[in-house]
């Protein structure tokens, strides 16, 4: 996904930053990550307050294989598919995704 189109995603929250990291994209807003994306998947933050709100719209946590072969759960989820048909509901994610990243400090 190319910069435009990020920001465009982000738009309902604000002005975002994107840097480069473990082979994808951080995407920054006012200095806290609120998503990564990561083999193409845009996946944004959440935390135990606001993740049963992402898994009852259908979202996916993302986890990766660790060294013994058990998945690792991370703070990050898939958004939800009628986000990206509606920049009104997309807005909502993104700022929940904010509200966990400022939470985690």
């Amino acid at each position: 996904m190319d910069a435009a189109a990020i920001e465009e995603m982000f738009q309902g929250l604000g002005p975002v930053t994107i840097k480069r990291m473990f082979g994808g994209k951080g995407i920054y807003h006012m200095g806290s990550i609120v998503a990564l994306e990561v083999r193409g998947e845009m996946l944004l933050k959440a935390d135990e307050q606001n993740a049963p709100e992402f898994a009852a719209a259908g979202a996916t946590q993302w986890a990766y294989e660790g060294k013994k072969g058990n998945p690792v759960k991370m703070p990050y989820w898939s958004i939800p598919e009628d986000a990206y048909d509606d920049p009104d509901v997309m807005a909502k994610w993104v700022r929940l995704a904010y509200q966990a990243s400022l939470r985690a400090g």
